[in-house]
């Protein structure tokens, strides 16, 4: 299964079971200091957004060197836990589509390249030593375990 085919299906066997959360259960936060549902999918927006930049620049570039961002003041500042739910699960859905068709169109040659010079070990989920090198094909499928990882947290099996 390619990378592509692999976000479509997390994303499309997650979205019914998200839309089917109450109000209630999405604005819980489990914890002191934890992010509520919302703040979840928020979060795995902002994500799809910053990856989305850095998926195409990748395809464009021989290192894999991309700014990180402050995880909690986006989610913070973007108020997600005021946001309607429906939208904030739509947009999630949406983005990720649209992610699957950039990995979809990367070619070969672009999502097996080694590139020797990146900072994954400080960005990916699954980080890569920084003396090892690093694909495209790599940090897309593990773009894909870090939505697996919060939706295990949001739909528990």
């Amino acid at each position: 299964m390619t990378a592509g085919e692999r976000l479509r299906a997390v994303v499309d066997a997650a979205c019914p079971r998200l839309l089917a959360l109450t109000l209630t259960e999405t604005g819980l936060r489990p914890a002191p200091g934890r992010w509520s549902a919302r703040e979840i999918v928020g979060h795995l927006i902002d994500s799809a957004t910053n990856n989305h930049r850095r998926f195409v620049l990748a395809m464009q570039q021989d290192d894999f060197v991309f700014p990180g961002y402050a995880q909690d003041a986006w989610v913070a500042l973007q108020h997600y836990q005021e946001a309607p739910w429906t939208e904030l699960v739509t947009l999630w859905r949406e983005l990720n589509r649209h992610l699957a068709r950039i990995m979809d169109a990367a070619g070969e040659e672009q999502r097996t390249r080694k590139r020797h010079r990146h900072n994954l070990h400080q960005l990916a989920f699954n980080a890569i030593p920084e003396t090892e090198p690093a694909t495209l094909e790599y940090f897309m499928r593990d773009y894909i375990d870090h939505i697996e990882h919060h939706l295990r947290q949001l739909l528990p099996a």
